[in-house]
């Protein structure tokens, strides 16, 4: 880990940037005025010395970034669910002035220079923003759309994209996805066709996160007719140029506050030199790309998770049923308990992959594991921590019924809960030979 190079780049943030300063907050409405929605309390036991990854400047920028939440997030996130959207530029340039957009980036192009467990340190925080959506939002912009571009891009490409991005004057996204090609990345049908020094795009992308807010994309696209896995490039696309339309703003089942569109593009015309890296590297890019997207996401989830299981202690604390607290049963009791020891498990398996991956291993099984184990533990988690709420739980009143439909995508996105599987057989040599 950049310990001691971490503590002077942090310092040097803190002094140069402006990270944080607090202002009024008087008159903001509280998620809910039927029932205790304060933010949990809860943290983890480690402290800075006996942490298994963090550092005392670890903790300093998460205090740092709570302070940003609560003070120019969590008191607009009920607003912002109910527009179905949220002003990304606004927040992102707010994020990009903090130094928050930027902590494992090249110092160059406007990062810190951190090595990923800052960034794991981020997601994490972010867990405290009262709603999926946001932090979905910016994980795109800060570790989905960028590592590939931060890694193999040239640096003409990372002073036009990378760097507005990471000061957050940019909003990003990540174009993969397609209607008929979500977690099977190499059937998808997009071409970027070469003729003479520009690609001509024409296809489309689906569930496009940040999409409608977007001013660039990193595109994975068909460059050539060679195998599904050579044929790809990763290519910087900027979405006001004439031939991308965005078709629709997609209506979801949750995640409502984060805008996700329909993108076609029609002869599409952009520089060749806007390609990530290689031309035709593009999906392993991609597939590398995955293993920081997957660990931040499952970082993410853990606060919420943590977050879930307080209120409800508290809910159930005070709720009484059969002239008694309904923690008191111990149905309730035991039930949160063995969800707060899953919890830690995947906390640990997390740690476990995020040291791993800063010393240069590859950690595609573990962080498919998690991946696997976060989807699954947050469908869990929220359905039985939903149901101890009893009729407030199926209100939209309190955070745990927006949580429940949030983390329901958990299993879907950034590869299914199917694929991770695949992928753990894969490295556990059981998959069938074809």
């Amino acid at each position: 880990m950049a310990l001691h190079g971490g503590a002077l780049r942090l310092n040097l943030l803190f002094n140069s940037r402006s990270l944080y300063k607090l202002t009024s907050l008087a008159g903001v409405r509280p998620l809910s005025e039927h029932a205790s929605a304060k933010p949990a309390t809860f943290k983890p036991s480690d402290t800075t010395a006996d942490h298994l990854i963090y550092t005392q400047e670890h903790f300093a920028l998460k205090e740092s970034l709570r302070k940003l939440i609560d003070q120019e997030i969590n008191p607009y996130v009920d607003k912002w669910e109910a527009e179905r959207t949220f002003p990304a530029h606004k927040i992102f340039k707010i994020l990009g002035n903090a130094g928050f957009l930027g902590v494992s980036k090249p110092v160059e192009f406007g990062g810190l220079g951190l090595d990923f467990s800052y960034s794991v340190a981020v997601a994490e925080e972010l867990g405290n923003i009262r709603c999926g959506g946001i932090p979905m939002a910016i994980g795109v912009q800060s570790d989905m759309a960028t590592p590939a571009l931060a890694r193999f891009g040239s640096d003409q490409l990372k002073k036009e994209f990378l760097l507005p991005s990471i000061l957050g004057d940019k909003v990003a996204c990540l174009g993969v996805s397609e209607v008929g090609a979500g977690s099977d990345v190499s059937s998808i049908m997009t071409k970027a066709v070469r003729k003479g020094d520009e690609y001509v795009i024409n296809g489309g992308k689906m569930w496009t996160t940040n999409g409608t807010q977007a001013d660039w994309m990193c595109l994975l696209a068909n460059t050539s007719d060679g195998p599904p896995h050579k044929n790809k490039s990763l290519i910087c696309l900027p979405m006001n140029l004439p031939g991308v339309h965005i078709a629709r703003k997609i209506d979801k089942m949750g995640m409502w506050s984060s805008d996700t569109a329909e993108v076609f593009f029609d002869d599409v015309h952009v520089p060749c030199k806007n390609v990530i890296g290689q031309e035709g590297l593009g999906f392993t890019y991609q597939m590398l790309q995955f293993q920081e997207e997957r660990l931040w996401a499952v970082a993410n989830v853990l606060t919420t998770m943590d977050s879930i299981i307080q209120e409800t202690i508290g809910y159930t604390r005070q709720r009484k049923i059969f002239k008694q607290p309904v923690l008191y049963h111990q149905t309730v009791h035991f039930r949160l308990a063995e969800l707060q020891t899953e919890v830690e498990l995947l906390r640990s398996l997390l740690y476990r992959a995020t040291a791993m991956y800063i010393k240069g291993n590859d950690v595609t099984k573990l962080a498919s594991m998690a991946k696997l184990k976060a989807g699954r533990l947050a469908r869990e988690l929220s359905d039985s921590c939903l149901q101890f709420w009893g009729g407030m739980g199926y209100t939209s009143d309190v955070l745990v019924s927006r949580f429940y439909r949030d983390s329901r995508l958990i299993s879907i996105g950034a590869g299914a809960d199917e694929v991770m599987l695949g992928i753990i057989c894969k490295y556990m040599d059981t998959l069938p030979k074809k």
